[in-house]
């Protein structure tokens, strides 16, 4: 009996938790004004974004940025579950890594820690360029750059977002670090 309630209570926290995310999800306010700088923001976009193809001079860059956009845009809302790669869930580390597996550039798959002493840092230039890697709190959580103003990552408590530099994450970064991409891509079917 105790089992069975433990069971249905786990399941309505987890319904709870999921139907918060959904409608705590906002871009602005209910007057058209300014959204909080804490409040989470999911964005979906269809293509790159203009200055994330705009910098690029490496021939074949555009096409790996669409690539990796739409591999986050499949991802998006999807929730925080710790040492997951996917489809239902990710941790930062494993969303960072699905997203470029699915691009066709593989790497092994490790910890914020772990891919901060794989990759070489970033220029100044490419620490706003799409697809760079940005790191926080002392190596513990790891984001994909879109550019200057923000990043995406996987969120203890939203799931996979887009989340604006603001004063809150620019005073937790610890650097970034660049995927080395690979001549030809073979992306992944999902």
């Amino acid at each position: 009996m105790a089992v069975c309630l433990c069971a249905l209570l786990s399941a309505a926290f987890v319904n709870a938790q999921n139907s918060t995310r959904q409608t705590s999800v906002v871009t602005a306010t209910a007057q058209g004004g300014p959204r909080l700088e804490t409040d989470p923001v999911i964005i979906s976009t269809a293509n790159v974004p203009a200055e994330a193809t705009a910098t690029t001079v490496k021939a074949g860059v555009p096409a790996v940025n669409q690539l990796l956009m739409t591999a986050i845009d499949k991802r998006l809302g999807a929730p925080y579950i710790y040492g997951s790669t996917g489809p239902r869930g990710f941790d930062c580390s494993g969303f960072v890594w699905s997203v470029f597996n699915s691009a066709g550039i593989n790497f092994t798959r490790g910890s914020a820690r772990y891919l901060w002493s794989r990759f070489a840092p970033a220029t100044r230039e490419e620490e706003t360029q799409f697809g760079t890697l940005v790191f926080f709190n002392g190596l513990t959580h790891v984001g994909i750059v879109v550019d200057g103003k923000g990043f995406y990552h996987s969120s203890r408590s939203y799931g996979v977002i887009y989340s604006p530099f603001n004063r809150y994450w620019t005073s937790r970064i610890d650097g970034f670090r660049r995927v080395p991409v690979p001549v030809q891509l073979q992306p992944t079917a999902e």
